[in-house]
């Protein structure tokens, strides 16, 4: 009654609230399905309709984020407004919140009315959380997982005076594309551990493919779950050229194999999983006698995959190092890029086909 009142006493102000309501009720038609994401905007609605009504606005990514940005804010705000809570029990919690947020299971109970609900389904908010990774945190935890290591190791070279310093750059990327190739293999076993799933696929890349990142392993989705895992596998080839330059600058036998074998295997494990459905069967192993895998064209990623697999040749071939095989196989010199060259040859020999690679 009270918008009747309003209307009536200022009829311009009509066209632009039906505007407003219009819009807003076709943006609840864009809300996610699942069950976290109804929880999410329905308790913004509760908490604060006017600054719901302004974050409905946004596009859906930055809709999706702001929205749990604000209620993890709320969430943290009511632990700290809620006088009834023992100083010695609150100021814990409010150090580790940022922790509680990563954790499904986590619920306290405080606050009143709406900000009760909140807390007490706090998992829902979670969950909803889980979904907004990026490529960029994607990378970020590579990093801290194997980046750190490859850094590491790098220092340990040049300190042994066996090495010149590696860029920070390069170091990085050798551990990433470690890493990454890992997570593509092992999505199987990972999204299937018990008593909670491990989802390490970022959400900006399966999103675009499914609703639930579980969904991919069903038979029913294979095509969409391969046009993701072709996509992960673009994801890490980003890495394969500073692999490779960070390869031809070492000049140790010992420390190149060292880098150079996990390289190769992880290059020829993603050649094994690019365009392979068996990824979200089982765990895919690298086998010898592989046959080359045409990159598909209806893929959505073939133009991105095709454009990384040329960076890498042209890499190679800036280096000068497919100029020198002729002169290892003739010398029989211990030029240690012909061990680098053939992990260029496997990668182009696997990823590439004459018809449609156009080099």
């Amino acid at each position: 009654m009270g918008m009747v009142k309003a209307v009536l006493e200022h009829p311009e102000d009509l066209i632009p609230l039906t505007k407003m309501m219009m819009t807003a009720e076709q943006i609840k038609r864009q809300i996610p399905p699942e069950p976290h994401w109804g929880f999410a905007y329905s308790m913004l609605q509760k908490v604060s309709r006017s600054f719901a009504l302004v974050i409905q606005q946004l596009d859906a990514d930055l809709r999706n984020a702001v929205c749990i940005f604000y209620l993890v804010l709320r969430a943290l705000d009511t632990v700290e407004d809620d006088t009834s809570i023992p100083v010695d029990i609150k100021v814990p919690i409010l150090l580790e919140f940022h922790k509680h947020i990563y954790d499904r299971d986590w619920h306290f109970s405080c606050g009143t009315n709406a900000y009760k609900v909140l807390m007490d389904k706090f998992h829902f908010i979670s969950i909803a959380f889980s979904e907004l990774e990026t490529v960029d945190d994607y990378d970020e935890y590579c990093h801290y997982v194997a980046g750190l290591v490859g850094l590491g190791l790098s220092k340990l070279f040049h300190a042994s005076k066996l090495e010149n310093e590696a860029p920070d750059s390069l170091s990085n990327s050798m551990g990433l594309f470690l890493q990454k190739t890992n997570i593509i293999r092992d999505f199987l076993e990972d999204i299937n551990e018990m008593p909670k799933s491990r989802m390490f696929w970022p959400w900006q890349i399966w999103n675009k493919y499914a609703n639930k990142l579980e969904d991919l392993k069903y038979e029913e989705n294979s095509v969409k779950a391969v046009q993701c895992l072709n996509d992960m596998v673009t994801n890490a080839l980003v890495h394969a050229e500073d692999c490779l330059k960070y390869l031809s600058n070492l000049k140790t036998h010992a420390i190149f194999r060292f880098c150079a074998i996990p390289q190769i295997m992880a290059i020829g494990t993603l050649a094994l999983c690019y365009g392979n459905e068996e990824v979200f069967r089982g765990v895919v192993k690298m086998r010898r006698g592989k046959k080359r895998i045409e990159i598909d064209e209806k893929d959505p990623n073939a133009i991105l995959t095709r454009k990384r697999v040329e960076a890498i040749k042209k890499a190679c071939v800036s280096t000068g190092l497919l100029n020198k095989r002729g002169l290892y196989v003739v010398r029989k010199r211990a030029m240690y890029s012909s061990v680098l060259i053939m992990v260029v040859v496997l990668l182009l020999a696997i990823f590439s086909a004459a018809p449609l690679m156009k080099w």
